[in-house]
């Protein structure tokens, strides 16, 4: 299951990054943070704590930035 789900997450990173370079929001940081979850599952499926505490901070990261988008 989880060499499906990093590619899955893999291609919303790419694609979330690619938005974002292009200024399409929200676009750019939903697939950014989908991206970011599912390696987040992963990287707890595997105990690579690492991995875990990057895709854990990307995250948020970019939670705290729709929040602050588009609820502030």
């Amino acid at each position: 299951m989880d060499k499906y789900l990093k590619w899955v997450a893999t291609a919303f990173l790419m694609i979330g990054v690619g938005a974002n370079s292009l200024a399409i929001y929200p676009a750019g940081p939903l697939f950014t943070l989908a991206g970011g979850l599912t390696w987040l599952i992963v990287s707890i499926m595997w105990k690579e704590a690492a991995l875990i505490t990057t895709n854990l901070v990307l995250s948020a990261i970019t939670i705290v930035g729709l929040v602050y988008t588009y609820i502030h």
